[in-house]
């Protein structure tokens, strides 16, 4: 059975998100996470109603490496900090 963390550079990081970014990329378009994409990984992070820290270092690994629509990066950005300001951080 696969494990729920992947490591990287030292750091454990949640799969899950790392899989969705990859799926998001894979093949498709123009490579970069979409807005779609985007709403995706952030209802990856709400589904625990806490934005862990594990997450927090796995949507910044994401965020440095895997291309974003400008749409996306900034959605996202603006969601989730909307929701960590609603009590979820």
């Amino acid at each position: 059975m696969a494990s729920y963390y992947k490591t990287i550079n030292g750091v454990k990081m949640d799969r899950g998100l790392l899989d969705l970014a990859d799926e998001s990329v894979a093949g498709k378009g123009d490579g970069r996470i979409s807005k779609a994409d985007a709403a995706k990984l952030l209802e990856a992070v709400k589904d625990g109603d806490a934005y862990t820290d594990v997450e927090k270092a796995t949507i910044a690994y994401i965020r440095e490496n895997y291309k974003w629509t400008e749409q996306a990066d900034a959605w996202f950005r603006s969601e989730i900090n909307k929701w960590n300001l609603q009590g979820h951080a």
